[in-house]
Formats: structure tokens, sequence, C-alpha cells
């Protein structure tokens, strides 16, 4: 299990930390450099979100025809072209469409391990190697936070170096997983339109905590240095934390087999919200705490989403994981676009609070029990 683990946790790594989430780590710097408003800001980042949903549109396509192995590739290829493209970026419109290929990868990458996992795992394994490559964006995450904070200044070359990293994932990904289309490579089409009728509790959720994570990947560097006036180390570190806690987004497997599903997403969505709304209280301990409890909170919950794809669709999980991930990515453009918007109107705090209050609607969202 681990000769795929440890690769597919790297590719997410460089997939989602590197060339998504990266940007609202250096946002200040780029913002500063190219002139962006909040709302030029806001916009950059949906688009993001947006080639996220596009990639998972075609990413059970994609795995039927060419095989899981082969999408693996397309999306550190998305990675190192889109990180080099921001890196290079002269204006607003270059960096928005460099955000955009990047974006691509994410997309590609989650659905690809979960087939991965589900045709090469043995069956007791699958739920914890799921939820172990789904972790790679915390690992990620602890990679880039330093870097930023000795490339602040520099973030062209911090963009670079990512681009040089994505290259090395991609090598190591082609050299451990089997460059021929498997054989297993399932064939079933759903029909109609009965698959989203099937997972329309998981969608509902999934796009519900996506609205109200975005603000919180876009936003929450730009807060710490522009209302609670910290310093670049400060607010760096405050990813550092961030990207440690989510770690414990390994143990989701393990959760959801000592609580049950449904308790485990209820409690993870109310760990979410309380870091989202805390980062407004002016407080080191309440800031730093908001920290852990997203960054682990949102690792967890998108293992939660894995699992229970996979339990809908047993024999096609990276459908289920396609589209759990596109109603989540469309939360996110939705609502990173949305939060520009509200901050540059009203403010920070009041931005927050109501992303925090908007997600709270997804306690509402029934898990069946057979899930």
């Amino acid at each position: 299990m681990w000769r795929f683990v440890l690769p597919g946790i790297a590719m997410i790594g460089v997939t989602f930390a590197f060339a998504r989430f990266s940007f609202g780590l250096f946002l200040p710097p780029i913002s500063e450099t190219l002139k962006l408003t909040e709302s030029n800001a806001g916009f950059v980042g949906s688009t993001a979100y947006a080639a996220y949903c596009l990639a998972l549109l075609t990413s059970s396509y994609f795995i039927q025809k060419w095989g899981q192995f082969r999408v693996v590739q397309f999306a550190g290829l998305s990675a190192i072209i889109g990180l080099l493209g921001i890196a290079f970026s002269p204006n607003f419109y270059l960096l928005a469409c460099s955000t955009f290929i990047a974006g691509l990868g994410s997309g590609w990458a989650s659905p690809a391990y979960a087939q991965v996992a589900t045709e090469s795992f043995k069956k007791k394994d699958q739920d914890r190697g799921n939820t172990w490559m789904n972790s790679g964006t915390s690992f990620g995450l602890v990679v880039i936070s330093p870097i930023a904070l000795l490339f602040t200044d520099q973030w062209r070359l911090a963009f670079i170096l990512f681009a040089v990293i994505a290259l090395a994932v991609t090598i190591w990904n082609m050299r451990v997983l089997p460059s021929k289309r498997p054989d297993s490579v399932p064939t079933e089409k759903p029909k109609s339109f009965s698959f989203v009728k099937q997972a329309k509790f998981l969608l509902a959720a999934s796009f519900i905590m996506g609205v109200s994570s975005s603000i919180f990947w876009t936003f929450s560097r730009s807060y710490l240095t522009t209302v609670h006036e910290m310093s670049e180390g400060e607010s760096v570190l405050f990813w550092v934390v961030m990207g440690l806690a989510g770690i414990i987004g390994g143990a989701a497997g393990g959760l959801i087999k000592k609580t049950g599903l449904a308790p485990s997403y209820r409690l993870t969505l109310l760990m979410m919200m309380l870091g989202i709304a805390g980062i407004t209280i002016p407080n080191s301990v309440s800031i730093y705490s908001s920290a852990v409890l997203f960054g682990a909170a949102y690792i967890l919950m998108t293992g939660i989403f894995i699992v229970w794809a996979s339990r809908i669709f047993p024999n096609l999980p990276s459908m289920g994981v396609s589209l759990s991930f596109l109603f989540l990515g469309l939360g996110q453009s939705f609502g990173s676009f949305v939060a520009g918007g509200t901050i540059q109107a009203v403010s920070y705090p009041f931005s927050f609070l109501l992303f925090a209050v908007i997600g709270l609607a997804g306690l509402f969202v029934r898990v069946k029990r057979s899930h």
C-alpha cells in the first residue's frame, strides 16, 4: 500500500497546497507587486477553483479512457506549467490564466488516486489509504510555509521552486506507477443523472463546505496582516500550524471506523466553523487555535467525503470523489468571488463570521446510516 501512498501524498501536496492554496499564502506580496484589489484577488482565487471543477468533470472520462496512472501524470504536468506561469506573470490577466492551469491538477489527482486505492489496495486498507493520501495537502502546507517566510519579497522565486518540486514529484510518480493502462479500468457508466440523485446529500454537504472554507484559504493571511497587523513571520507561522494540524486528517479513516460517518461529519463541520470564526478574535491564542481547528477539520472533512463517496459508488469511486469535489470546488469558486466583494464592501470580520454561519447549514444535511 505505502508504495503508492507515499508518492500519492506528495502529488496531492503538490496539486493542492502548491498549485492551489499557495496563492492565498502569497497574496499580500503578489497583490502589492501586481496592484491587485480585493475583488481582483477574489477573481484570481476563483479561477483556480473553476479549473478544479472543470478537471473534476473530465476526470472520470479520462480515467476510463487512459487509466488512473496516466491521469496522475496529467495532474503533475498542469501543476508544473501553472506554477511557472504564476512565477512569470507580469499582470492580472496572465496570473488568472496561470492559476487556472495550476488548478486543473487537483481536480484530476484526487479521483485518480481514489481509483488507485480501490484497485491496488486490500479492502481493509482502502479507507486508511485514501485518507492518508488526502492528507498530502497538509504536508504540502508545511513545506510551502517556511518557503513563504524565506521568499516573502521574492515570491516569483518561490513559485519557480514550487515548480521544480512539482517536477520531481511527477517524475517520482511516473517511476512508481505503471505506465500502461490497467486492464481493470472500470467501464461502467452511470445512466442519466441518477448518480447525482444517489449522492445528493453528499453533494449538498460538499457545496456548503466549499463556500464556507473558501474565505479562509484565500484571505486568512491577508486578514492577519491587514486587521490583526501581524508580521510576515507570524502570519506564515499561522499557515505552518494549520498544515501541521491538518496531518491529523490522515486519521479520518480511523475516526469514521470508530464513531461512524454521520457523527464524524457533524463534529468535523463544527470544528471548521469554529476555526473560521475564531480568527476574528484579536487574541493570539484564539488566532492560532483557529489555524489548528481549520487545518485539522478541512483535511478530516475531505477525507470523510472520499470515504462517503466510495461507499456510494463502490465500483467506481473516482465518480463519487469527482462529484463530491466538483461541488466542493463550485462552492469554493462562488465563495471566493463573493468573499472578495463582501470584504471590500463591508469588512474582514463581518465576512469571516458570515461564512462561518453559512457553513453551519451543513449540520442539517442528512447522512444515511447505510453510509
